[in-house]
């Protein structure tokens, strides 16, 4: 993601929200498994250039996140270079091994899921 101005994290962000569409901060960090300082920190810089748009709900605490114009577009740059960096990884791992990855992810995300609550 370096080569396209992005961490991971934020390169995550605007795929989740390429998906979900507008999301309150609260639902975005749920969805993440992230903390709330952490993303703010996270959205802080993407909020200045303009990648997300945020607007308050009618409770002045509650901010509404979405993509905006500029997001999408590089989002759109840097997924094509995610997916050849899968393909890569999957084609080096196999297929077993790309399997074993999956499900090695999914239970650390499930665990700190679980953790949070």
């Amino acid at each position: 993601m370096r080569p396209h101005g992005l961490t991971l994290s934020q390169f995550t962000i605007l795929q989740v929200l390429s998906l979900a569409g507008e999301l309150t901060q609260g639902s975005l960090g749920e969805a993440l498994v992230m903390d709330s300082t952490s993303l703010s920190r996270t959205l802080r810089p993407m909020i200045a250039k303009k990648w997300v748009a945020v607007h308050r709900g009618d409770d002045r605490r509650q901010r509404f996140i979405r993509v905006a114009a500029e997001g999408r577009s590089k989002f759109r740059r840097a997924s094509s270079a995610w997916e050849t960096t899968q393909q890569k990884l999957r084609a080096e791992l196999g297929g077993a091994g790309w399997e074993q990855l999956f499900a090695v992810t999914n239970t650390i995300s499930g665990t700190a899921l679980q953790l949070t609550q």
